[in-house]
């Protein structure tokens, strides 16, 4: 079981969330954090195994309804049909939070259009999609919230990811462009966590970080779980969870 962050427990009591890429690492941990609040989610995965069960299962302990739903972000047709699935299944839907992501490391000279347009579908082309299918249902909420999940790497060039770093980049101005183009009926912003640490991993950048140690996951549910219940005026936020990292 994920850890969670200390919450208000009904902050979000009867609010429907979406997480895409929900069942490993920090999408499980949001859905963890979302369902500890008091939101029902449904969160999507590549593919239905025993994991995510496990994770509805640990969502339902929770006291909340949770369903997992298949879903590749970078297909038109699968997007459509996992939200219209989820949904379904909430009744409605209030907070989106793009999680799905691809990571990957190459030297610039090598990469290939291939390698770059791959990681784009994922990181760039995905929460667009997902956003633009669940826009209508967000819009008829009254109070719908879409968190993209950027990274520090669409702030800083690391050498050695720039497909990846110029894909966080564009999600991180996407996330503008759609808080300028839904206002009012929907908020958005983009949270741009650094180096996160889950727990048996080594420290890798606390040398580095004016906090003096790595993030943990549930320093970044807490900005996820800020954003879901934020007041709709915060929108077109950019946010760094990297303890000071962007200033070194």
């Amino acid at each position: 079981m994920q850890t969670t962050p200390a919450v208000q427990p009904n902050s979000l009591r009867g609010r429907r969330a979406l997480v895409t890429g929900g069942v490993r690492r920090l999408g499980r941990a949001f859905a963890h954090g979302l369902a500890a609040a008091g939101a029902d989610v449904v969160v999507t995965t590549r593919t239905l195994s025993s994991e995510s069960d496990a994770v509805v299962q640990e969502l339902q302990a929770l006291g909340v309804r949770a369903a997992a739903v298949v879903c590749d972000v970078a297909s038109p047709a699968s997007v459509t049909s996992a939200v219209d699935a989820a949904v379904e299944f909430l009744g409605g839907l209030d907070v989106l939070v793009n999680n799905a992501g691809a990571f990957e490391s190459s030297a610039l000279e090598d990469l290939t259009p291939e390698q770059w347009d791959a990681v784009y579908a994922v990181n760039t082309r995905g929460p667009f999609l997902v956003a633009q299918a669940a826009l209508l249902h967000l819009r008829v909420s009254g109070s719908g919230r879409i968190v993209n999940i950027g990274s520090l790497g669409g702030l800083r060039p690391w050498t050695t990811h720039g497909h990846y770093c110029a894909s966080k980049a564009a999600l991180h101005m996407l996330s503008q462009t759609m808080a300028k183009a839904w206002a009012p009926e929907v908020s958005v912003n983009c949270i741009a966590p650094g180096m996160i640490r889950f727990p048996g991993e080594p420290e890798r950048m606390a040398a580095k970080t004016p906090m003096q140690r790595d993030g943990a996951p549930e320093d970044v549910v807490a900005a996820v779980l800020f954003f879901a219940g934020a007041p709709e005026f915060i929108t077109g936020q950019v946010f760094a969870v990297d303890g000071g990292l962007s200033l070194a």
